[in-house]
């Protein structure tokens, strides 16, 4: 076939797709359904990034023979994504989801992830709904899939975000149940936050900077106090690009170092080994439970401490996340914890432990 003839026949086959799709499914046809969920969220959500009262994530269904599998994504502005971005780009390769095979996942995300620039979180909405229908369709938990013990599923942290002192005292009242808290750092009010929090309790902390620090003087200074206040370790604290002055600033520090907004994929963990102790993994950034379970086994292969973390989302993407976490060395779940709103239900916690749902797939029921 030359080239003309071909560009015809892929024309032809495109509009005859179309307009498959706007008939009505014949029985065992894959359907795919996209909508914008506003979460609302318990206290308002600050970082050195934005601050909030709702978030507004992606959610799929995808369903073939009976079968619905759930997914969800939650794009940040730090990412140039929205929700809106998001259920465009998984719009458009809606003839794609609908004409794959879903048990060939990995040949349907590779594809999709070719065609598809950027936009990691309307694709990880596309992948954890098919492995959630991958392991539906299996009558196994996702975990089983991956050969996990849901047994070894970590202690997960509970977030507080940057506030006034006074309410950072109540939200960390408010997470008596938790045995570690995260708290979140990067501003000129860091001293007052980490003060408000040791004001109510002595569990162990961990913080995010998220990229606050833009002077690798301030970052020592602040690391090294940090660690007398009983930090376990501190997560991006220098801007992503500035790879060589995290590694001068992680030769002057005791704690770890963690990459989050520095590792986004796969691809990104090679270089950050010399500049950081270990990885945050983010299905919404990274694209779904495929990319992370990758980066996973690249990081661990490197010597390099494991972390999965969240958005702020619903359980959708929390519980996909949590059926990859008896791999981590530590977990950040708790996005679902922070909203008001949660439309299903998926992976609990007792006293900071995550208990993963043992139905098949990703184990959600509405919530």
């Amino acid at each position: 076939m030359n080239r003309r003839n071909f560009v015809k026949a892929a024309a032809s086959a495109t509009a005859a797709a179309t307009a498959a799709n706007a008939l009505p499914a014949p029985a065992g046809a894959a359907t795919l359904e996209t909508k914008i969920v506003r979460l609302n969220l318990q206290h308002t959500w600050t970082t050195t990034m934005s601050s909030s009262q709702y978030r507004d994530t992606l959610h799929t269904a995808f369903t073939r023979d009976g079968i619905t599998g759930h997914g969800e994504g939650a794009p940040i502005v730090r990412y140039h994504e929205d929700a809106v971005s998001a259920q465009k780009a998984a719009e458009s390769v809606r003839d794609v989801m609908l004409a794959a095979d879903p048990m060939q996942f990995t040949k349907v995300m590779a594809g999709i992830f070719r065609r598809v620039p950027g936009e990691w979180a309307g694709k990880a909405a596309l992948d954890i709904a098919l492995m959630d229908w991958v392991g539906q369709k299996l009558g196994i938990p996702l975990y089983s899939y991956f050969g996990l013990d849901p047994r070894d599923a970590p202690l997960t942290t509970f977030s507080i975000g940057i506030d006034t002192p006074e309410i950072t005292r109540q939200k960390t009242k408010e997470a008596a149940d938790f045995p570690v808290l995260k708290v979140k750092v990067g501003l000129a009010t860091d001293e007052p936050t980490i003060e408000a929090v040791r004001s109510v309790t002595d569990k162990p902390l961990r913080v995010d900077a998220n990229e606050g620090w833009k002077d690798k003087e301030e970052a020592v200074r602040k690391i090294n106090w940090l660690e007398k206040h009983g930090v376990e370790f501190i997560e991006q604290p220098m801007p992503a690009g500035m790879l060589e002055e995290t590694r001068w600033v992680r030769s002057r520090v005791h704690i770890p170092i963690m990459a989050d907004e520095a590792c986004q994929r796969a691809s990104d963990i090679p270089k950050l080994k010399e500049c950081f102790d270990g990885v945050n993994v983010k299905l919404d950034k990274s694209g779904g439970v495929l990319e992370a379970y990758r980066m996973i086994a690249i990081a661990k292969s490197l010597g390099m401490r494991t972390m999965l973390g969240c958005m702020v989302s619903s359980s959708v993407s929390v519980t996909a996340a949590a059926h990859l976490s008896p791999l981590v060395d530590y977990a950040d779940l708790d996005g679902n914890l922070l909203i008001a709103n949660d439309p299903f239900r998926g992976v609990t916690v007792e006293k900071g432990k995550l208990i993963l749902p043992r139905k098949p797939g990703l184990g959600l029921t509405a919530g």
